[in-house]
């Protein structure tokens, strides 16, 4: 029952969020359970009440990254069909999103890169998520493309830069750093879109 309880979902966020600034420090393969317990000011065997293993907290850092892009996402694209709007604007706003969710809200967690280390059932569930995340974005694109504010290109693979781009900002990207999550998206846009437009 604590498990599943308001106040337990809330610590288990917390953990997640601490854990994340030990995968940054040591790497996914490079922590251990102790270490995070550690890093977490917890005993081993209170933070495996919460989480079983290893793979558990990086499927729910994956998890709980994911379903806030999504609902970033959902939120943007249906807005967009209500509201218009450019393209460029939306993806703007997708680049902000992305990069608050991955880099501020679980500290620039490596585990958003390292999920490929999860066991095979769990990293298709993380897969199909990740896939229909990069399905809004591409809708986007081609839409853009659709009205002519991109120019002609190949929106799969222009949609894979974007969100590479976005997601290896993890590993260089510091919480100490001179750029917040914000003005890194600023930038990067700035930056990025620059080959799309026309």
């Amino acid at each position: 029952m604590a498990r599943t309880s308001p106040r337990s979902a809330e610590k288990r966020a917390e953990i997640l969020r601490r854990a994340a600034s030990v995968f940054r420090l040591k790497g996914f393969h490079g922590a251990g359970m102790r270490e995070i317990a550690q890093g977490v000011g917890m005993a081993p065997g209170a933070l495996y009440y919460y989480f079983a293993s290893k793979d558990d907290l990086l499927h729910a850092c994956q998890l709980l990254t994911l379903e806030r892009l999504l609902a970033s996402a959902d939120e943007i694209v249906r807005e967009s069909i209500d509201r218009g709007g450019s393209a460029e604007g939306r993806i703007r706003r997708l680049m902000r999103a992305h990069l608050r969710h991955s880099l501020d809200e679980l500290g620039g967690s490596l585990a958003h890169v390292e999920f490929h280390a999860l066991p095979p059932e769990r990293l298709a569930e993380v897969v199909a998520q990740r896939d229909r995340y990069e399905s809004a974005w591409r809708r986007i694109v081609e839409n853009g493309i659709e009205k002519g504010e991109f120019r002609t290109a190949n929106a799969k693979l222009a949609t894979l830069t974007l969100l590479g781009a976005l997601n290896w900002a993890a590993i260089w990207w510091r919480p100490d750093g001179e750029q917040s999550p914000d003005e890194l998206a600023t930038a990067m846009a700035d930056t990025l879109l620059g080959g799309l437009k026309r």
